[in-house]
């Protein structure tokens, strides 16, 4: 059976080097997208360069009727998924709890926590045995943010972190719940990785501000989450597993 991936917020950053990878791997992919259409065409064609398959779609993957034509466009493009990749999501910019709105915490979990678990519980539909699907993956993007060790957001981004926590359970929770249905489900947990998110976030110097705290002397490159990523998504007997990808930190 061919194997199908599809990654969230695939036309940048992580998502975009996961897409990259993941063709290289074998997997048709993909490539979601919420606005920027010409970068996730421009990966299609990459990965078409090469000799693979790939497909763009556009989907808001908090709004629930987008995310449902996503998965029906790729079942009709490319064929049942047996890998998702919930990699898409957004911070804000930097603020303490105190100063908060109602407004930007329930967006920050309408994307970053929402928009997983609709996607996760499509995947399920195709991928799991008790659904007449061969089984597969599920690799969520979390954070080193989701954690003490990471911070939390303390300062910054308090409920990007918290977002984070929520896939880190997510991820605990669903691994045992879809384990009958062949459906193994880890997590990445990400450092500091050189991509514009932090620009998006108002923190563009994090990446070089960030070198001396971590034990390996650099910053990620989305390159080595992707690397994570297609582990996870490969390991036949991994289910529930974080993978911490930060440098040492």
């Amino acid at each position: 059976m061919d194997k199908v991936m599809l990654v969230t917020g695939g036309s940048r950053g992580i998502g975009a080097a996961t897409c990259l990878m993941a063709a290289k791997y074998g997997y048709a992919v993909a490539v979601n997208y919420h606005s920027n259409q010409e970068a996730a065409d421009a990966i299609v064609k990459a990965i078409e360069k090469d000799g693979g398959k790939a497909l763009a779609v556009q989907a808001d993957v908090a709004n629930e009727q987008d995310v449902v034509r996503m998965f029906a466009t790729v079942d009709d493009e490319l064929g049942r998924i047996t890998a998702l990749v919930n990699n898409a999501g957004i911070v804000d910019q930097p603020s303490k709890v105190a100063d908060m709105s109602a407004e930007r915490v329930a967006r920050m979990m309408s994307v970053n926590v929402v928009g997983p678990f609709l996607c996760a519980r499509e995947a399920i539909r195709r991928m799991g045995t008790s659904y007449g699907g061969p089984g597969g993956a599920i690799v969520n993007v979390s954070s080193a943010a989701s954690h003490a060790a990471g911070g939390g957001g303390a300062g910054t981004y308090i409920d990007y972190g918290a977002s984070k926590g929520a896939i880190d359970t997510l991820t605990e929770g669903l691994a045992k719940e879809v384990a009958a249905d062949q459906i193994r489900v880890n997590a990445v947990r990400p450092g500091v990785v050189d991509t514009d998110i932090h620009a998006s976030g108002g923190l563009p110097d994090k990446p070089e501000q960030a070198k001396s705290s971590i034990p390996l002397g650099r910053v990620g490159q989305p390159e080595d989450i992707a690397e994570a990523i297609l582990y996870l998504a490969e390991a036949k007997f991994t289910t529930g597993a974080f993978l911490d990808v930060d440098g040492g930190v």
